[in-house]
This record gives structure tokens, sequence and C-alpha cells, in this order.
């Protein structure tokens, strides 16, 4: 039975935006904007999330991205700390901590690593080996030059997240029609007429936030590519010790992130931070891929991985200078993009679905979001054209 938030409906398929994809890029644009505007979120799969969002397992680390990503990461803390009222039944985030490991040929690259958390967070300390292995005692001493610990990370409750922009997008007017696969785009007498499965829908603007798809959302519209560039992200979760207390542990992970553990629900969860360029589809974890993080973890640690519980992968995309794209076409009338949130889609989503949705009704970035130092030029298509020429 499907969800009564969604609908397959063909019914008032008019409205004054149509945001291509109801991810947490799409889902978040809405929350914003259906306050507005009549939004209809077109989702090509029978529930929205199903690809990146939903796969996520994502932290709210300030020092993780790039510049921009880092000021919309931190423009972001203060909606995951203060929902509006009734958007979440239990707390967004929960600390966790995150520590940066580095063995004695490493530690150029962990004192580059301090230096960056501290130009955005006061919330870090610099930690011997011996306070590293204090707090992760499966840590290999040997292993261990120093560290670096950032306080102020914390765990994302993404499905919690997810659900609050979706329903109060609905709750403003908006509308979701999942097994929408968009099958073609056209523009006439300032309209896009967008072909789905479901049927034809009709907007001023259309919004591509259909993730690892956008490039090729946009080359149905006529638009020049952004370069996008899906890549796999493989993880998988494993049972540990009981004598270890892991539910207290940080988020580790190495200096050169050749992998990384985070405790999950119980299990702790495990991934060679892989970043593997492929075509969009619905991606499974290479074989290769696990054994690889296992061959590190178990080299970094002793911990004894014999079989993993569960085995996943999801797609993180990325334009050539690794930052976000928001902002309408430079050739295409009313083609906005929201596409390049790479692994930091999560973390950034409050701030970035605000933007997003003040751009593509032609306001300035807001306020409390600026002030973090977002720029609109540094978001949209004409710095990627720029790069070209």
């Amino acid at each position: 039975m499907q969800d009564p938030l969604f609908s397959s409906s063909d019914a008032a398929t008019q409205a004054d935006f149509l945001i291509v994809g109801a991810g947490i890029a799409g889902a978040s644009i809405a929350y914003w904007l259906a306050p507005h505007a009549g939004v209809i979120m077109l989702e090509r799969e029978s529930q929205p999330g199903y690809h990146s969002t939903g796969r996520s397992a994502a932290l709210y680390m300030e020092s993780y991205g790039p510049p921009q990503v880092r000021a919309l990461t931190c423009a972001s803390r203060a909606f995951f700390d203060h929902p509006p009222a009734g958007f979440a039944d239990h707390p967004l985030l929960t600390p966790r901590g995150a520590l940066f490991v580095a063995r004695p040929d490493q530690l150029q690259q962990l004192d580059a690593h301090e230096a960056l958390v501290r130009s955005v967070s006061d919330k870090v300390q610099r930690l011997s080996a011996d306070e590293a292995c204090a707090r992760v005692p499966v840590l290999r001493g040997e292993q261990v030059a120093g560290a670096v610990y950032e306080e102020d990370a914390c765990d994302i409750d993404v499905h919690g997240l997810h659900q609050g922009f979706l329903r109060g997008a609905r709750a403003a007017g908006a509308r979701v029609v999942c097994d929408a696969e968009v099958q073609g785009l056209t523009y006439a007498d300032g309209q896009w007429q967008v072909s789905t499965s479901q049927g034809r829908f009709s907007a001023p603007v259309v919004i591509n936030a259909a993730g690892a798809w956008a490039d090729v959302i946009g080359k149905m519209a006529g638009a020049r590519p952004i370069g996008l560039v899906p890549k796999r992200r493989s993880a998988f979760t494993f049972a540990v010790d009981a004598a270890h207390d892991s539910a207290a542990w940080p988020m580790f992970m190495s200096i050169d992130e050749s992998f990384y553990i985070k405790p999950d629900a119980g299990l702790l969860l495990g991934s060679p931070a892989n970043a593997d360029p492929v075509e969009p589809h619905d991606v499974q974890a290479e074989e290769l891929d696990i054994a690889i993080a296992i061959d590190h973890i178990q080299n970094a640690t002793t911990l004894a991985i014999r079989r993993p519980s569960h085995v996943w992968a999801g797609l993180r995309s990325f334009v050539d200078d690794g930052s976000f794209v928001g902002g309408f076409d430079d050739r295409l009338t009313g083609f906005f993009w929201a596409a390049g949130q790479g692994g930091y889609g999560i973390q950034t989503a409050p701030a970035a679905g605000e933007t997003y949705a003040a751009l593509a009704r032609g306001l300035a970035v807001p306020a409390p979001v600026a002030a973090f130092g977002v720029k609109e030029e540094a978001l949209g298509c004409d710095r990627l054209r720029s790069a070209e020429g």
C-alpha cells in the first residue's frame, strides 16, 4: 500500500515550480518554497530518498567539505538544534564526536586538518597517541602518532530530517508524485512541459534536484552538462565484541581517509571511504571495496571482522570543484540546478534548501545564511562555465 503522503494521480498537473527529485535536496527546497508557491515534486522511484538520501551514514561536521559547503553546514546548525515545532519527533542531532587518526608519517596531514577545523570551530582538541587510544581502545597504539578530535560532530537522524521536510512541504500544499520518471522536457510560451511515466506536468520553473541523474535531466532539457560525476561509496555493518562499549566511541577515521568507522545501532559501520566514478544507476557495493576496507580496519585496529552484517553502496555526485551547483542555468529560461551535493547534502540541507528556494523565487541569499559567507555567485553555473573558458 502506498504511503498516503505520496500521490500517483495525474490530476492538478500545473504548478509554479516542478522539482525533479524528492531526495533531501528536492524535499528541503520544497519545504521552504511551498509556503510561497505551488510545488509538485516528481520522484522516479516508488518512494522518495531511495538512492543517496536513504543510504547515507550522515554526520554533521562543520569542517567537512569545501568553503561554501562548510558555510552552508554552519548556517544549518540552528535549524538542526531547534527545528520548528512538530518538524520531528526526536532530536535531529545526537552527539558523537569525530576522531581523525594519523600515523607517524601523516603528521603533516594532521596539522593541516587541525588548522582547517580551527577555522570553523573552537571545539577541537589535539590528542596524543595515548589520549586517542583511550577514546577508541581498539586502535593499535603503534600505528597512532596523534589525533584531532572534533567534539561537536553529531549523528544526523537522516530519516527524521527527510520526512520532516516532506511533511512540512505537504502541509504547505506541495505534492509528491512517485513512480514519475522524467521522459522529456520542453519549454514554450513561458512554460516547461515535463513528460513523465505518470503523465505531463507544467510550470514556469523546473528545479533539477535529480541527484546523480541531474546531468541526464539537464541534457533532456537542452542544457549544457555541468560535468557531474557520480561516485560510488560502499559501506557495511559488522558486530563488535560485547566487551567493547562501542556505543560511546566517536566516529574515527584515518587522516588519509582510507577507512572510517562509526557506531551504528549496536553494530559498527565501516567504509573504505571510496569515491569510484560510475554511471548513475541503482548502485551496489563491490566485494573489492569491502575487502579493502576490512583490510585497512584490521591493520589499524584490533577489530576482527568475520562477516559483515549488511553491505550497501550509495552515489555521491560531484562537479569539478567539489562544491554545490545551485542556481538558474545560464542559457535556459526557468531551469534551476540543485546538484553536486557530493557527500554533504544531509548536513547542509536546512540552509541549502532555504537558499535555493529563495534564489528560485528571484530573491537574494537569505540574510541569516549569507552571514556565514554563502554567496550566490559561488553556487551558480557561471563559475563552471568560466572554468571551461
